[in-house]
């Protein structure tokens, strides 16, 4: 009876080790970690719109939570910006350039801006629409397992992030949704052989990018579906020079019909923007192109266009 009772206590003792080979797991004695990972959703393939593309911008992302200072909202704001240049949709103007020229203007870089902020930018820059958001919500937490010999540590990471997608030409928000993701990391060790991890910084981003892709292909969607517009960046003589060209699907001979940008109209009960006025003033031609996205246009019908002055795709 002794001998049968030390026999079982030690098969207790070998269940968790049992376990681990039966599932394939190996341990290295060099240390290394047995480890599962959570991995984001993968973002939907989008179908290609014809049309010319539009400039966007994506903002540093504002960071609500106490986690991370600004790393979470730029790392935020990054992911988007590799998604969206992926769709294949946009052209998505260079963070070092928009933050440089955003300084200049006095105009700001976080989730904060608003629409008129919004439209200013979208002046200077000649963008179609802004994305921002913030990350509002962000958490780790920890469990672990110690039966003996065998010993695991598991991590997650838990995030919602908020986005809104801002129409430059009328200051309107387009979009405006929430997104929840986590990731998770699981460390295990048996018998003083395998991680030893402490917290994993690579979490955030993978809960960051969890996050992002619930609504990656509803911010393609919304964005392709409302109407392109450019601007009119200069005009000497019987020339109208466009701030948009071969980069975003013009070609030569197509006709844009231009618009007067007049005053904002707000909401009487709220008090917030719904946009601006447009006024159609004429039409132009594409007759060349320019730099590296610009184009040149002559008039067709109307007169006295003016730089600002909003050009979209004649129907």
């Amino acid at each position: 009876m002794y001998f049968r009772n030390k026999i079982n206590a030690m098969k207790n003792k070998l269940k968790p080790l049992i376990l681990l080979l039966s599932a394939g797991i190996v341990i290295f004695s060099g240390g290394c970690a047995a480890t599962k990972e959570l991995q984001a959703e993968p973002v939907k393939k989008v179908i290609l719109s014809k049309g010319p593309k539009k400039r966007v911008a994506v903002i540093d992302f504002e960071n609500k939570t106490a986690y991370g200072r600004e790393r979470l909202g730029s790392s935020a704001a990054d992911i988007l910006t590799t998604e969206l240049v992926k769709s294949q949709q946009f052209i998505v103007i260079e963070r070092a350039k928009l933050n440089q020229i955003m300084e200049e203007q006095g105009l700001g870089m976080s989730g904060v801006i608003d629409p008129k902020t919004a439209t200013r930018a979208g002046q200077i820059l000649g963008l179609n629409a802004i994305v921002t958001g913030a990350v509002s919500q962000f958490g780790i937490k920890s469990q672990g397992t110690d039966v003996g010999f065998y010993k695991s540590k598991l991590q997650i990471a838990e995030t919602a992030v908020d986005l809104r997608v801002i129409d430059t030409g009328t200051g309107q928000i387009l979009l405006a949704e929430t997104g929840q993701g986590s990731a998770t990391t699981e460390t295990s060790e048996v018998l003083g052989m395998g991680g030893r991890a402490g917290y994993d910084e690579t979490l955030a981003g993978k809960a960051l990018r969890s996050a992002i892709a619930k609504f990656i292909d509803n911010i393609v969607q919304t964005m392709r579906a409302g109407e392109w517009a450019g601007r009119i960046a200069q005009v000497e003589g019987g020339t109208v020079y466009i701030n948009a060209g071969q980069q975003v699907g013009l070609a030569i001979n197509d006709k844009l019909d231009v618009y007067r940008p007049g005053k904002e109209i707000s909401d009487p009960v709220t008090g917030l923007s719904l946009g601006f006025t447009q006024s159609k003033i004429g039409q132009v031609q594409i007759t060349g192109f320019f730099g590296e996205n610009g184009s040149t246009a002559v008039p067709v019908v109307g007169v006295n266009f003016q730089t600002n002055d909003i050009v979209k795709l004649a129907q």
